[in-house]
């Protein structure tokens, strides 16, 4: 009987973390990923709660409290992201920063062409004040980590792109560091050329794998 509660739970945990994963930057409806996370929260809490108990009143009780409970933890998370995404969605001055609602956690891409010269990690002034609402953003919603993470396309030494996309990433971390957000909160990184999301083999493929990926991820 435990191997079948496991198995199901397993189940049902990993079909739910499926439907809560997306790529979309924006959907039709703003609160959708509010909507996703209470109905995730509610299919998990009411799993949780039927494997608790022993009689079928029991598992009847428990299934009902943790949809509840999950439903609401879940709500909150999804609330919290959907409002971050539209309001930076809308206080960010340059178009070509893309805010992308994983349903789990935000990325705000920063293309390496709005943010920096070429072979250069010095951020351009111009960018300056989108990183500071972006630093506003992430203190008035303190319950997350934050990644900064760097890549390259491939033209040039990988050794070489590896130490650019270090020192990119520790340049756009700095600021956001010196805009008021905690250090303990972010992590900076480079991935080099490890991570492509274009083509290589593409003016505008390599012009895409040059970015500054930032994850904003809730705290659990």
């Amino acid at each position: 009987m435990f191997f079948t509660r496991m198995t199901v739970l397993a189940a049902v945990s990993a079909l739910a973390l499926s439907a809560c994963t997306s790529t979309d930057v924006q959907t039709s409806d703003p609160n959708q990923r509010t909507k996703e996370g209470a109905a995730v929260g509610a299919v998990i809490g009411g799993v949780l709660g039927a494997l608790t108990g022993d009689d079928g009143g029991e598992r009847r009780r428990g299934a009902l409290a943790g949809a509840v409970v999950g439903g609401l933890v879940g709500a909150g998370v999804g609330y919290n992201l959907d409002q971050q995404a539209a309001e930076l969605q809308r206080d960010l001055s340059d178009g070509r920063i893309q805010i992308i609602n994983n349903g789990d956690h935000l990325i705000v891409r920063m293309p390496d062409d709005i943010l920096f010269d070429i072979d250069s990690a010095a951020v351009k002034p111009g960018l300056r004040s989108d990183l500071a609402v972006l630093a506003d953003s992430l203190q008035r919603y303190p319950d997350s980590t934050v990644q900064v993470v760097g890549h390259t396309d491939n033209t040039g030494g990988a050794a070489y792109n590896q130490d650019l996309s270090e020192r990119r990433a520790a340049s756009v971390s700095s600021i956001l560091i010196g805009s008021g957000v905690p250090a303990g909160r972010i992590n900076s990184f480079g991935l080099g050329e490890n991570q492509p999301i274009g083509s290589n083999l593409t003016v505008e493929g390599r012009a895409q794998n040059r970015r500054v990926d930032i994850s904003i991820r809730p705290n659990q």
